[in-house]
């Protein structure tokens, strides 16, 4: 009888803190298409008119556009439009499951981090032709925020700025380090993460030639965007050197 209470409530837990998600989201699910037909999900964040500065935020290892669900509302104080993209390389955060996984996983496709490059680009064009905004702005997490040197470097025409958080030279991209791609980029630039991850980006970060700047905490501080959430003590320094950033790019 106590294993079916645990259970119970177990499930219980789960399905309130999903109806709380669900109810404190004020954006819109949409999705579209990658170039391997695959369907993307996003949460679209759109207050202001459609040629206010936008945000493309992508989301870390084995997580969500549930990432943002805290942070995205913010921005939208801030004066920014933005969209949280599910990638095919995730899984779930903050009671999101990741959708465009999901389809993956269905189809059969592999899902390593970068594959979910089909899944950036796309959200980038649907942001640029779709929607049209005067400015758009990358945001990166862990992973994908080592892939934005990467996005920097082909759309580095189209740019208004780049946000990296708790970048690292994961991979190669096409068999070139990530801080050639990084040398290539033109638009100003922004990266943070925890205090003790600052060896993992430094080479990236200094073969960056446009305006750059970055933060790290007076404390150890967390690993990718959730350094921006509530539960992380040092969220307010990290949101001050941020918005320093936006106010700049804007």
């Amino acid at each position: 009888m106590k294993y079916y209470t645990s259970l119970f409530l177990f499930f219980f837990s789960l399905m309130a803190l999903k109806a709380q998600a669900d109810l404190d989201f004020i954006g819109e699910t949409i999705s579209f298409k990658a170039d391997d037909g695959l369907k993307v999900t996003a949460d679209l964040y759109m207050p202001h008119a459609s040629n206010a500065p936008f945000i493309i935020l992508y989301h870390q290892a084995g997580y969500s556009r549930g990432e943002y669900r805290s942070i995205a509302p913010k921005l939208n104080e801030l004066g920014f439009n933005c969209m949280a993209v599910d990638q095919r390389s995730g899984d779930k955060v903050n009671g999101i499951v990741n959708k465009t996984h999901q389809e993956a996983v269905n189809k059969n496709l592999p899902t390593e981090y970068l594959d979910a490059l089909a899944d950036i680009e796309a959200a980038y064009l649907y942001v640029k032709y779709g929607i049209k905004p005067e400015k758009i702005i990358l945001w990166g997490s862990s992973y994908s925020a080592a892939i934005m040197f990467y996005m920097g470097s082909v759309h580095h025409n189209n740019l208004s700025g780049i946000l990296s958080f708790a970048p690292g030279a994961y991979f190669k991209i096409n068999n070139k380090e990530l801080k050639t791609y990084a040398s290539r980029i033109t638009c100003p630039v922004f990266v943070t993460s925890a205090k003790s991850e600052y060896k993992n980006w430094k080479a990236i970060y200094d073969g960056v030639r446009s305006e750059k700047s970055y933060f790290l905490p007076e404390t150890e501080g967390k690993h990718g965007s959730k350094a921006l959430w509530d539960s992380n003590p040092s969220h307010t320094a990290y949101w001050s050197a941020v918005q320093e950033f936006l106010n700049k790019v804007q």
